[in-house]
């Protein structure tokens, strides 16, 4: 149990994509430590399409579950903008597995899953509404536009 939830089975996060690593182990390092947590490109997607819609937001909100990425207060709305590789967004492109060391991968993959899922179930006890956006959604601005007024409401 994590967090109150069951912690998911590694054989049920798709492993079928699997990438191999080319770089050395030093350079694989260094690129990882320049992984931003705060204000990755598609935060920064999100963040314009809905200033342009004239909504009105914050950032990081640390008295809530999960530090969402950006909250809507007044219409009471959490949105998480997940990156597809670390969440594991299912059937998308971005969503691969390393072939080195998938024991630790694996299971660092289902407890991102797992501490996802509980943060999105306590804001909705909270009366909070959750929306994740994904990464490879924010390629396609119009269309997340309208998905976003669609879910937010008014």
């Amino acid at each position: 149990m994590l967090l109150g939830v069951k912690i998911i089975s590694v054989e049920n996060i798709e492993t079928s994509r699997k990438m191999a690593d080319h770089l050395t182990k030093d350079r694989r390092s260094w690129n990882m430590s320049r992984i931003r947590s705060k204000d990755t490109k598609p935060e920064t997607v999100v963040r314009f399409l809905l200033h342009k819609m004239g909504y009105r937001f914050r950032l990081y909100r640390k008295d809530l579950p999960g530090n969402p990425d950006i909250v809507l207060p007044k219409y009471r709305t959490a949105i998480f903008v997940h990156g597809c590789f670390w969440h594991r967004h299912k059937g998308c492109k971005r969503c691969t597995t390393p072939s080195t060391n998938q024991k630790y991968w694996l299971s660092k993959f289902a407890y991102n899953i797992a501490r996802d899922k509980e943060n999105r179930r306590k804001l909705k006890q909270e009366g909070w509404k959750c929306i994740v956006v994904w990464e490879c959604e924010t390629k396609k601005p119009e269309l997340l536009s309208r998905r976003l007024v669609r879910l937010i409401g008014n």
